[in-house]
């Protein structure tokens, strides 16, 4: 990674993922933390980025945080949220918060495809990376929700 450090990384994903869901809820989250840690919350969303430099971004949330922000999005109350509603939405977060950061890179040596996005639950999950890989982790929130973002490339 020459032209941008893995703390310019870690922001431009962080302010994509900020961005998205101010957009798309109005609540407005910043960075809490940078912490390395391998664990995840119930739910995960995750994308593959392929090009010359390829990474897959995931985001995470618990069921609660995901709950909250499903309602902001779609206006349904949040009891009557379904598992299907937040899969569909936090796919849709990864999604958009990919392509957000995709369109922040300036240098052509960081332009990548996206696959599909992917939503997996679970309690307690846990992803390895080979231990020469980057991995960029940060946590973002304010009084209403805390997510987590991670970048492995």
């Amino acid at each position: 990674m020459n032209s941008f450090s893995v703390d310019v990384l870690g922001a431009i994903f962080a302010g994509a993922l900020a961005e998205v869901i101010s957009t798309v809820s109005g609540i407005s989250p910043g960075v809490l933390s940078s912490d390395r840690d391998a664990d995840f919350d119930d739910i995960i969303g995750l994308m593959s980025l392929n090009g010359a430099k390829s990474g897959i971004v995931f985001i995470s949330a618990g069921e609660a945080d995901m709950r909250l922000l499903c309602s902001r999005m779609t206006g349904v109350p949040k009891e009557d949220v379904t598992k299907a509603d937040m899969d569909d939405a936090l796919g849709e977060i990864v999604n958009m918060t990919a392509g957000n950061a995709k369109l922040r890179f300036s240098d052509a040596e960081y332009m990548f495809t996206l696959s599909l996005p992917f939503v997996i639950s679970g309690k307690g999950m846990s992803i390895g990376a080979k231990k020469n890989s980057h991995v960029i982790t940060k946590r973002l929130g304010n009084g209403e929700i805390t997510l987590k973002l991670k970048v492995v490339y």
